[in-house]
């Protein structure tokens, strides 16, 4: 194993003198062609173009001396040291930082970050990216090739954003560029570069609400039989949905659960046929400070030109919406009934699909405390499905 590792985050200005001394004594130093070029790597010592990680990791282990890591930005931050610390390569390292390239990205834009999310987006992970944008007022991206600025604009078709683009930081050849997300794809751009992705008003816009599966009086008059708060607590307890998910609310209604799984931090699409639930769907996003996209339009027909669903609740449409969504394959799907039949037809309909099937009767009787007597009573069949890892 190497006598010594040390991390140098890199950003542009000239090294520290704790870089200094360790590159002068480095024997093996690992990073990008532009930090293999700085003046202070010595010439005699053995050169690794950091293209894997891994793979560089294990011929530091394997290698007798002092090896230097040569990063941009902070390593620390979403970097190098997470994989150089894992415990097959069992290396320990000294870490001397930089500014972080998404702090340094803010800081060219002239905005705080404080409030913002900050994500990584490589190919396999671009949608939950995508999702993350969707859901969130400001959000940082730290893109890799295969999934930069162009394939977020892609993805994020139909939601409206501002993309500020930031190439090749701290170097020469370093550029901003502020446009709107339906232009990113028009153009090709530099790697490495950090997108800081806007619009909307989020969560910090608006006080905090305590609790979720609220009462119906918090979303106006007139709820359909499949919002009350005790259903909607079940279906968001099966569905489960958090930051990085996309939801689909097929027959959003008022919109309560759609804008109760946004809270969780999920991406949402709403959709229901009638432009009137839109619209009151949107005013109450608005009113909870949440991000979501309301589509008008009937299912299962509308449902063809959405992005790829994590978890769909529906509100109605029956057996013919529940087969449309599980061809999508979501990892859970929630639906209710009013009768057993129903529920039957509705569990085979995901059982066909690949779902692991579970039903249950709810019943909720709403008390007068004044009085104690009964004011309101729901029975309901609810419906889950469940598709494993091993599905096929």
């Amino acid at each position: 194993m190497a006598d010594r590792v040390t991390v140098i985050g890199w950003d542009g200005s000239p090294l520290t003198d704790a870089a200094r001394s360790a590159l002068s004594a480095a024997t093996l130093v690992a990073g990008a062609a532009h930090h293999l070029a700085l003046p202070e790597v010595p010439p005699s010592a053995e050169r690794i173009r950091l293209g894997s990680v891994d793979l560089a990791a294990r011929r530091i282990a394997g290698h007798r001396g002092s090896a230097v890591v040569l990063a941009d930005g902070d390593p620390g931050f979403h970097g190098v040291v997470r994989t150089l610390r894992a415990p097959e390569h069992g290396l320990e390292v000294e870490v001397v930082p930089a500014v972080s390239s998404v702090a340094a990205a803010f800081a060219r834009a002239g905005m705080p970050w404080d409030d913002a999310e900050v994500v990584v987006a490589h190919p396999r992970t671009l949608r939950r990216a995508v999702n993350v944008c969707r859901a969130h007022a400001k959000v940082a991206v730290l893109t890799s090739p295969g999934a930069g600025p162009a394939e977020l604009a892609l993805l994020l078709e139909g939601v409206h954003r501002t993309f500020v683009i930031c190439e090749e930081l701290g170097t020469e050849r370093e550029q901003v560029t502020v446009l709107t997300s339906d232009k990113a794809a028009d153009h090709a751009w530099r790697d490495p570069n950090v997108v800081i992705v806007i619009g909307g008003t989020g969560l910090r816009d608006t006080p905090a609400v305590r609790g979720w599966a609220l009462p119906e009086a918090e979303y106006g008059e007139n709820l359909g039989e499949g919002e009350s708060a005790g259903l909607r607590a079940a279906q968001l307890a099966r569905l489960g949905p958090r930051t990085g998910d996309l939801v689909w609310d097929i027959g959003c209604g008022s919109g309560a659960l759609a804008v109760e799984a946004a809270r969780f931090g999920a991406a949402v699409i709403a959709v229901d046929a009638d432009s009137g639930n839109c619209a009151r769907t949107e005013a109450a996003a608005r009113r909870f400070g949440v991000q979501l996209q309301a589509v008008q339009g009937r299912a299962p027909h509308v449902l063809e030109r959405l992005p790829e669903p994590d978890v769909v609740r529906i509100g109605g449409g029956g057996v013919a919406v529940v087969t449309a969504c599980a061809d999508r394959r979501p990892e859970r799907i929630v639906t209710h009934a009013a009768t057993r039949d129903e529920a039957e037809a509705l569990g085979a309909a995901l059982a066909e699909g690949g779902y692991t099937v579970e039903c249950a009767l709810l019943q909720s009787v709403d008390l007068d405390t004044r009085a104690w007597t009964e004011r309101e009573r729901s029975v309901v069949f609810l419906v889950s499905g469940r598709r494993d890892g091993s599905s096929p």
